[in-house]
């Protein structure tokens, strides 16, 4: 049968009616994003260098995304609760989170059971800071430089706590791979987050931390704990005053804190792109550096495949070290 032109293009108006009808739908549905708040769920207790970030964060987007960004404190596990939830969220771009390299890169290593796999279940959005830990000692401690702590440690064998922000941190793995690779014995105890560590090394509870400078930048200043050394290869351009473990004598050591959000697997490119879009520019603004400076943190920004590049290069680092040194949290 014979259909002439003119017979084709009336057959062919509904289908088309239909297809611009969808893409107009998704075109009006993606443009609508975010059409309510946004839950941002932190790996860390209020006060943390991970709250402080997201609290920075959530105030500088709300007034680009038009919607409020609800910042919710998901604390335990050494970051991997918050984790796991956003992990098993809808993926509606409506729950992230902000988690860190225990969770992320470190976890798959440490936990014989993990919840969630950091690369199938989540989706990276941003790298928000990225810095050294900084070794600071309880104001009891004798030592005031990286040699006469070391020696001081090897004198006094399993008589020296060390605290972390948690089991899994990047705190907690700094001071087991200073542990190994100078042979000391230092007692591991365990915290949710950085403000009670910090308040713990204060108080002499614990004798050293290795953590980001937030927490313990005032009690430096107060004079209740001592700054010994930064874990980076380089001094930290924040606290250039401070010498690294490397100057100190240990060779080659670095251990850095870094902290991405996140949304889960399968939320669709456009909100990916659209937050990472809004926070690097939030990264970048002259406020934010300087709120971010004044708590020792630096901010980083970039691509989404920057995040997932540095999820998969430190899971890779660290897997061998962590099998060296032991460590685990099952």
């Amino acid at each position: 049968m014979h259909i002439r032109p003119f017979a084709l293009r009336l057959l062919a108006t509904p289908v088309l009616v239909a297809a611009l009808a969808l893409a107009t739908t998704g075109a009006a549905h993606a443009q609508a994003y975010p059409s309510k708040p946004v839950r941002f769920l932190m790996t860390a207790p209020a006060g943390s260098s991970i709250d402080v970030i997201g609290r920075i964060l959530a105030d500088k987007i709300r007034d680009p995304l038009g919607q409020s960004v609800v910042v919710e404190n998901r604390v335990g596990a050494g970051g991997t609760i918050a984790t796991d939830a956003a992990a098993k969220a809808a993926p509606d771009g409506y729950t992230m989170v902000l988690s860190f390299n225990g969770p992320l890169a470190f976890g798959p290593h440490m936990y014989k059971k993990l919840p969630y796999d950091p690369i199938k279940d989540l989706a990276p959005v941003i790298i928000t800071t990225s810095q050294p830990n900084l070794l600071a000692v309880s104001a009891a401690v004798p030592a005031k430089t990286v040699k006469e702590l070391i020696d001081h440690l090897r004198q006094n064998p399993g008589k020296l706590n060390y605290g972390s922000i948690g089991a899994g941190s990047s705190s907690h793995l700094t001071m087991e791979l200073l542990k190994a690779n100078e042979n000391l014995f230092i007692v591991h105890i365990p915290y949710q987050g950085s403000p009670p560590a910090a308040a713990s090394l204060a108080a002499g509870d614990t004798q050293l931390l290795f953590t980001v400078p937030t927490a313990l930048t005032p009690l430096i200043q107060a004079g209740r704990v001592r700054a010994i050394a930064v874990s980076g290869l380089t001094r930290y351009s924040l606290m250039p005053e401070i010498p690294t473990l490397a100057e100190g004598g240990v060779a080659k050591f670095e251990a850095l804190a870094w902290n991405g959000v996140l949304f889960p697997a399968g939320t669709p490119r456009p909100i990916i792109e659209r937050m990472n879009r809004e926070m690097d520019t939030a990264l970048k603004s002259a406020d934010v550096r300087q709120k971010l400076a004044v708590a020792g943190l630096d901010p980083v920004g970039g691509t989404p495949e920057d995040l997932a590049k540095l999820i998969r290069s430190e899971s890779d680092k660290w897997g061998p070290i962590i099998k060296r040194t032991g460590a685990t949290v099952d």
